[in-house]
């Protein structure tokens, strides 16, 4: 079967996590992942995003897949569970929103700004040599760190699924595949 450009998206998937190792600010980049889905979600009335667009998804089935770093059970069910699902989607939002109210601080003049990237919302590693000043607003480079911090950790969780689960086994509970799916819905 011929390969589309889109097969390649996973491509844009790691570079943005190796660019963001080096550069904070490309963090940014990271909301395309975050606006695209939704909006062809509420064009199409498609999860045509998580089906064929979602570089993450791409990279976990590439490496679960093809590289064999999956054990290729199905994922237990209650992560398919709608509780579970809805549950972690609220937690994500929760998470995400005090990463913005951080920002919205630092933006104030606050709080100083913090040069770590907070891994698993617990973990802060030191990422300071990712930042070496800029002509933006410290409160944009706050943005980036926390921005960083949620699209590593949904990564290192979607690795740690696929290697327990089958590859693609962070897509059930995704909170941007949660999102889309309920715009399907409200849609229909």
């Amino acid at each position: 079967m011929k390969k589309k450009w889109y097969d390649y998206l996973w491509i844009v998937s790691l570079t943005y996590l190796i660019l963001g190792f080096f550069n904070i600010l490309s963090a940014w980049l990271g909301l395309l992942c975050f606006f695209i889905p939704l909006i062809i979600s509420v064009a199409t009335g498609t999860k045509g995003y998580c089906n064929r667009y979602c570089g993450r998804g791409q990279l976990f089935g590439l490496l679960g897949g093809r590289f064999g770093l999956s054990r290729k059970k199905d994922i237990p069910g209650w992560m398919k569970s709608k509780w579970f699902r809805y549950g972690f989607l609220i937690f994500f939002f929760v998470m995400f929103f005090q990463m913005l109210w951080n920002t919205y601080l630092v933006f104030a003049g606050v709080r100083e700004i913090s040069q770590v990237v907070t891994l698993l919302w617990t973990f802060r590693l030191p990422w300071h040599w990712a930042y070496h000043g800029s002509l933006f607003p410290q409160g944009a480079v706050q943005f980036a760190f926390g921005f960083y911090s949620v699209m590593l950790t949904s990564t290192v969780l979607g690795f740690v699924t696929m290697i327990l689960f089958k590859p693609r086994s962070w897509c059930v509970y995704c909170p941007m595949g949660t999102m889309t799916q309920l715009i399907c819905k409200i849609r229909k």
